[in-house]
């Protein structure tokens, strides 16, 4: 593997890999670390591609492709990986999250092709430390919702506009170990962190259009955004870092227990990941 660029989040250094992966049909939307640690890609579908492409891609730590599906993504926008090893998929169009194991649906939320039931185009989706699952809505609804792990609504809120608590295009979330919830309000320019229930607790106004968010186990933010940057920043707002791992901005990113992050990058076409270094092995290695 080259040495790769550096870049730095305060005093965190890493190492760059921008060509850890490039499928060759579909376009990256969202990337996650299972507890197994391996990699899930979730693809837009290519409506030209004979025969259609996969929509879930699984890799290895090397970026080995160990698995292709097509799962019956109709709209691939996000995805997030639960502890039991089930990945929830935002299918945004289709009005639904899918719930699959081993590439193979299993349940899921929302009435597929029925908007308003409850979701209207979807966007972002976390799972709480409690199993809580939560859904974003940004392109028409402006709701979070919070349901059990059994799908059993348990809270929403949320409304247009761009008063606190209000969104513009809820783009994507992450839960916190502490239970809160930080969302991505994109055409705000914004990141609001609320209580599981919903109780706004802080708007954090450092932001060009922020497209996704990672929690790391610490509860610190990693945000991207379309300036481009990464920032790393505490849930009450202070600044610990910033840099541009990547060439045009990341739609969804992850991190992995090793300190590695992930990005899903749509331009150009791609997986990258920055990998942590330190001062003994300044290479990464």
């Amino acid at each position: 593997m080259s040495a790769g660029l550096r870049v730095a989040l305060g005093a965190r250094r890493y190492r760059t890999d921008r060509a850890f992966y490039s499928p060759q049909a579909g376009g990256v939307s969202d990337v996650a670390v299972g507890p197994d640690g391996r990699i899930h890609v979730l693809l837009r579908r290519d409506p030209l591609a004979d025969p259609p492409c996969a929509t879930l891609v699984t890799l290895d730590a090397a970026g080995r492709v160990l698995q292709e599906t097509d799962p019956g993504i109709a709209d691939a926008h996000m995805l997030a990986a639960a502890p039991d090893g089930r990945l929830y998929v935002v299918d945004r169009d289709a009005h639904e999250v899918l719930i699959l194991r081993d590439g193979l649906r299993v349940g899921g939320l929302g009435g597929r092709h029925r908007p308003g039931q409850p979701f209207n185009h979807p966007t972002g989706i976390a799972i709480g430390p409690d199993g809580s699952i939560y859904v974003c809505e940004g392109y028409a609804g402006h709701t979070v919702w919070r349901f059990a792990p059994d799908g059993t609504e348990l809270a929403r809120w949320g409304s247009y506009g761009t008063g606190p608590g209000q969104f513009r295009n809820a783009h994507g979330l992450c839960v916190l170990p502490d239970g809160r919830v930080a969302v991505a309000d994109r055409e705000n320019d914004r990141v609001q962190i609320f209580t599981p229930d919903g109780g706004l607790l802080r708007v954090i106004a450092l932001f060009r259009g922020p497209m996704d968010i990672w929690g790391d186990a610490e509860g610190v933010l990693h945000v991207s955004d379309s300036m481009p940057a990464l920032s790393r920043v505490t849930a009450e707002g202070a600044v610990l870092g910033r840099a541009r791992p990547v060439l045009n901005g990341a739609h969804g990113l992850c991190g992995a227990p090793d300190g590695t992050i992930y990005f899903a990058e749509m331009n150009p076409n791609r997986v990258s990941r920055i990998l942590p270094l330190t001062e003994e092995a300044p290479d990464g290695l």
